[in-house]
């Protein structure tokens, strides 16, 4: 006889329920770290009961790296997306600027509202602080590439310069071969140990 389909849906009785927890957590993390190492890739796992009790699983790197590293991306996410609800309010530069225009020759026929012009002042800051904002963003990633390459271009520096301190210990090394009495032209042989008896 072939297994039942479950119906999703809560388990009334507590026992069962408990011994279902057990079985489906264990088969979770199980799943969990077949993927860690089918994929090679970091997981980690948090399960709390109905009871409170709280079950970690965590496989590659620790789990605080992991959760370190969810948080900066989770960061990074959520600046994005604040900017792009903030952009996707707002009119562009070009539209605003003409807007503006229109109302200010409106202006001369003094047809323009004092309300008007003050949402409009609303939408200009708000435009303006966005632009400003993703050129702070823009710059931050520019000074972060550059602290790269510097670090970059550092060890590469340290890489050259024990290159050039092993080659002049070489050439010392060789130097005082050339000029050292074993190499003259008076050879003596060299002295050998008696054989033991």
């Amino acid at each position: 006889m072939g297994r039942r389909r479950v119906e999703i849906k809560r388990i009334e009785n507590k026992s069962s329920r408990q011994v279902t927890f057990c079985k489906r957590r264990n088969g979770l993390m199980e799943k969990a770290r077949q993927l860690s190492v089918l994929c090679e890739s970091s997981v980690a796992l948090f399960i709390v009961s109905s009871t409170g009790k709280l079950y970690s699983f965590s496989s590659g790197d620790s789990m605080a790296k992991i959760l370190s590293r969810f948080e900066i991306h989770q960061a990074g996410d959520l600046k994005t997306l604040d900017l792009a609800e903030k952009t996707q309010d707002y009119l562009s530069h070009k539209e605003l600027l003409e807007i503006v225009q229109s109302k200010l020759e409106e202006a001369k026929g003094d047809n323009v509202s004092i309300e008007s012009l003050t949402s409009m002042e609303e939408q200009l800051k708000s435009a303006l602080s966005v632009t400003r904002a993703r050129k702070t963003e823009l710059l931050m990633e520019l000074v972060k590439n550059l602290q790269d390459k510097e670090k970059l271009l550092k060890e590469e520096n340290k890489v050259l310069a024990s290159q050039m301190e092993k080659l002049k210990k070489f050439s010392e090394t060789e130097d005082e071969r050339a000029l050292s009495p074993e190499n003259s032209s008076d050879h003596n042989p060299p002295e050998t140990l008696p054989l033991l008896k």
